[in-house]
């Protein structure tokens, strides 16, 4: 028998039931119609297990491979727990429709107005929970893999974990995400104006299947999460090479001080006789040359840990999050002086500048 809630009447404050599974209801006392969304509201879905037990272990014995992990780790590390899990993840779609109003550069002095339209249909899918002990933030997923959700069916097979974020937030960064998507069509040097539309909007929560492995090395635990799907390797964490990390080390320094000294001497040297104005070219060994000290720095101050996670499960980007661009990519988010590192640049092009005068 379906079970009876009572909600508020938002215009008369009396009591109205309501029938679990309805989406409209009317109030028996002044005849308000109103439509009912809640969490239980979004529909649900489910992709089906493809891959068994046995193969996703051949791809986690896989992952134990490769030059930047411990050289033993094949032979010493044992798998002592794997499990199947069903986690929760948003599906959002909607018909973007924008429009910009900005300038784009017409030649290297000049720039023209210029409008810009988007109408498109777009996808976004998170975790509809907190995934940072499991790595997978986003999964593929098709129509034609989604199936009708049985919470009994997926209960009796695997370790279910339900939705912690509400469809709000839920829906509020798929539209970020939306934005983000249609400002990246078509870039604006300069933006005045801008308006975005979502049309037909869909929200609902697949559960969609991973195998999670642990596994011990050296009386430390790491854990490895496969697609139990596709049988793909999405995301793990082993323990890194002593000796690759000194190699990056070493090679870094030895390569970045290299192009910083001898590539800046000698772009000063080209352009000592020249009237051109290509100063600018002789920075271009500076950061050759600093981009490859810091790789090799960072190559070796967090290779302790080797974090190997494919692109696609990435957290998807929205409009709210800066792009820092590749220097920050390379840094680390701030982990070098960067103001330091400018000043040192231009003090030594001024050096070279001196030099290249006398």
């Amino acid at each position: 028998m379906d079970k009876t809630q009572g909600l508020t009447c938002p215009e008369c404050q009396g009591v109205v039931p309501v029938k679990e599974g309805d989406r409209l209801v009317t109030c028996p006392y002044c005849g308000l119609h109103a439509l009912i969304q809640g969490e239980q509201g979004v529909r649900r879905w489910q992709v089906g297990r493809r891959v068994e037990r046995a193969q996703a272990r051949r791809a986690v014995e896989g992952f134990f491979s490769g030059v930047k992990k411990a050289r033993d780790l094949k032979k010493a590390a044992e798998i002592s727990d794997m499990f199947l899990v069903y986690l929760p993840y948003w599906r959002a779609r909607a018909d973007v429709a924008g429009w910009l109003f900005g300038r784009i550069r017409k030649d290297k002095d000049e720039t023209r107005p210029a409008e810009v339209q988007v109408f498109e249909e777009m996808h976004w899918n998170d975790a509809a929970l907190d995934v940072s002990e499991y790595g997978v933030h986003r999964v593929t997923l098709g129509r034609d893999q989604l199936e009708p959700y049985d919470k009994e069916a997926l209960h009796a097979q695997a370790i279910v974990f339900e939705p912690t974020e509400s469809h709000t937030d839920a829906l509020d960064e798929a539209r970020d995400h939306f934005v983000y998507r249609g400002r990246s069509r078509k870039k604006l040097d300069t933006t005045y104006f801008e308006k975005f539309h979502f049309l037909h909007e869909q929200l609902s929560i697949v559960y969609y299947p991973l195998w999670i492995a642990r596994y011990d090395y050296r009386q430390r635990h790491y854990q490895v999460v496969v697609d139990g799907v596709t049988n793909e390797l999405l995301y793990g964490k082993a323990p890194g090479n002593i000796f690759y990390r000194a190699a990056a080390l070493v090679g870094g320094m030895a390569a970045g001080n290299f192009v910083l000294v001898n590539g800046t001497l000698l772009a000063a040297s080209a352009l000592s006789g020249s009237d051109d104005d290509g100063a600018w070219l002789i920075l271009l060994p500076i950061i050759i040359g600093f981009m490859l000290i810091v790789a090799g720095y960072r190559a070796f101050r967090y290779g302790e840990e080797v974090e190997q996670a494919a692109g696609k499960v990435k957290k998807a980007t929205t409009s709210k999050e800066g792009a820092g661009g590749w220097m920050e990519m390379l840094t680390g988010s701030g982990n070098v002086d960067m103001g330091g590192l400018m000043k040192t640049g231009m003090e030594l092009l001024d050096e070279v500048s001196k030099t290249s005068r006398r």
